[in-house]
């Protein structure tokens, strides 16, 4: 199959856009254009707060107080370098990530980097259900009720045969997630301690030790997962992103950057807040529940509702990115602006996805909160490879010209950040190895 033109993209063109107005203004042309890129990078980057990362920042919030939100400060640029990289693959191309593997490694590459993600994909959608079942128990809703409602809600969500209508509630939910700021203030932190804390890294009290490691490799695995790779460049694909749209979309990627660390933050000073006052921690709906005594019922309700928001992001963009990337590898119909007649196994891979997982957590007394915790680490180890993959394609000249194409920085920054991931992971199994 001969290679795409830089300049040229795998997709049919879009319908003439109807006449209407023309904007004179240089700076009402830029807001609109913007507003018209705008969705891919906040998506990508909030639904990346998912469950998971609720529970795995709440958690190193109530074991060691403000003392990591440094390492928050220092994925802050980390998080933005990759997904830029992926916005221009997805642009240059017009394809899909898992599509492109397959076409520039082969097919046994692609198949280990899709195996890689279907497999992460799917335990991270149990721990976006079992988030889901934790605090509905606590909002007084039975999960063997609320759990299936949920995964509906889900499926229909997608079935809307409008990519523009999909992204609409999806930016919705995620400024939701401005509710967390309300919550970190009212837990009255000491602000000078936690400006301290984040600009200045420091261990914990007790050092480096394997719970520690672990957690922060989770840290690292929830604030970059490799799903988000396929995701953003799909997405970008479905969008019909172009060339003169790419400064808009790098925007649009780092304000997403910006406010998911920011959030971030919050979640941990929630966490902070259990630990300041004594709480022990099993899981952050029950956190919400023991901080309701001292705090009051509004912020228990909000923090559990939060959860359930997190959930919801995360189970549709880990659901599309497992069905965009299969549907890339199997040559079907794979797009949101499809009808279920048009892409049936499109949308039957995302429906399976989150129906396989919502039942996995049903099972009776599973371990959640382990399984949680667990995955992020599972992600974070993962995630070396994925980027690799990335960084490959991010300097084939052919495939993006020399405009597109990384460029000497790019690829010194990449490389440290792929280091310092191998790095984590390798700690991560000499910790374990050894702490036997």
């Amino acid at each position: 199959m001969p290679l795409l033109a830089p300049h040229l993209h795998a997709v049919e063109a879009p319908p003439a856009a109807p006449r209407g107005r023309v904007v004179r203004q240089s700076w009402a042309r830029n807001a609109l254009t913007f507003l018209m890129v705008f969705g891919p990078g906040l998506i990508v980057m909030e639904a990346d707060n998912d469950a998971g990362a609720v529970s795995t920042y709440v958690q190193a919030g109530a074991l060691y107080g403000t003392r990591l939100l440094w390492l928050l400060l220092l994925l802050l640029p980390i998080t933005y370098f990759i997904q830029e990289m992926v916005v221009r693959l997805g642009i240059a191309t017009g394809q899909g990530h898992a599509a492109m593997i397959y076409r520039r490694f082969g097919k046994a590459w692609g198949l280990f980097s899709l195996v890689d993600l279907q497999l992460v994909n799917f335990l991270t959608l149990v721990t976006e259900f079992a988030a889901i079942s934790l605090a509905l128990q606590h909002l007084g809703v039975a999960p063997a009720v609320g759990v299936p409602v949920a995964a509906v809600a889900l499926v229909g969500l997608v079935l809307t045969g409008s990519y523009r209508r999909w992204e609409r509630i999806v930016v919705f939910l995620c400024l939701i997630d401005i509710a967390w700021f309300v919550l970190a203030f009212k837990t009255h932190p000491l602000w000078s301690t936690v400006a301290r804390d984040t600009f200045v890294p420091a261990a914990p009290l007790g050092g480096l030790t394997t719970g520690l490691v672990f957690l922060m490799i989770g840290i690292v695995g929830t604030t970059i997962a490799p799903w988000q790779l396929f995701f953003q460049q799909s997405c970008v694909a479905d969008k019909r992103l172009r060339f003169s749209d790419l400064k808009w979309a790098r925007l649009d990627t780092l304000i997403g950057a910006v406010f998911t660390v920011l959030v971030a933050g919050c979640m941990m000073l929630a966490g902070n807040a259990a630990l300041a006052r004594g709480l022990s921690f099993t899981d952050p709906a029950r956190m919400a529940a023991d901080l309701g005594h001292a705090l009051g019922p509004f912020f228990k309700n909000a923090l559990l509702l939060l959860m359930i928001n997190a959930a919801v992001l995360g189970t549709t963009a880990i659901s599309l990115s497992s069905a965009w990337a299969y549907g890339e590898v199997r040559g079907w119909s794979h797009s949101l602006q499809k009808s279920v007649r048009e892409a049936p196994g499109f949308y039957g891979v995302y429906a399976l996805c989150v129906a396989a997982a919502a039942g996995l957590v049903l099972i009776p007394r599973a371990p959640l909160q382990l399984i949680i915790v667990g995955v992020q680490v599972l992600a974070g180890i993962m995630l070396p490879s994925a980027v690799v993959f990335l960084q490959l394609l991010l300097n084939d000249r052919e495939l993006l010209g020399e405009r597109f194409v990384n460029k000497p920085w790019n690829n010194a920054v990449n490389w440290s950040i792929i280091a310092v991931l191998f790095l984590l992971s390798l700690v991560l199994a000499a910790q374990v190895l050894f702490s036997k």
